[in-house]
């Protein structure tokens, strides 16, 4: 990226930028935290593209055109993201549903859920 935003100041600005795309993307269970992490937190999702939306907007005109390509791409990106990140979320969710069923199979196979293959009382 060093090659495509030739000043510091570009840099740093994209930094920012990068800084606030990871939060997005966490808040929408696209990517994990530190710590392995997913999270769902729509709002903030929301509020991170608006942030960005806004940068865009407010520096029309004052960056180089690969500068600009590149923050539109990004807010581009993140905008149709968002609109996924609802089914996202569900597809995450009943994962981890079935994981935790399956763990309670093995954990407390009395109790588990199960299914029935042969009924001895059926014969």
């Amino acid at each position: 990226m060093d090659e495509i935003l030739n000043s510091d100041e570009s840099q740093r600005f994209f930094s920012l930028v990068y800084m606030l795309q990871r939060s997005t993307l966490m808040n929408m269970g696209m990517i994990a935290d530190a710590e392995g992490m997913i999270h769902f937190n729509l709002g903030e999702a929301k509020e991170g593209i608006d942030i960005l939306d806004t940068l865009n907007k407010r520096t029309e005109g004052n960056l180089e055109e690969v500068e600009a390509t590149l923050l539109k791409g990004i807010v581009s990106e993140l905008k149709m993201a968002f609109v996924r990140a609802p089914s996202q979320q569900q597809a995450i969710e009943a994962e981890k549903n079935r994981q935790e069923e399956l763990r309670e199979t093995f954990v407390s196979p009395e109790t588990a859920p199960s299914d029935t293959l042969i009924d001895d009382e059926e014969e």
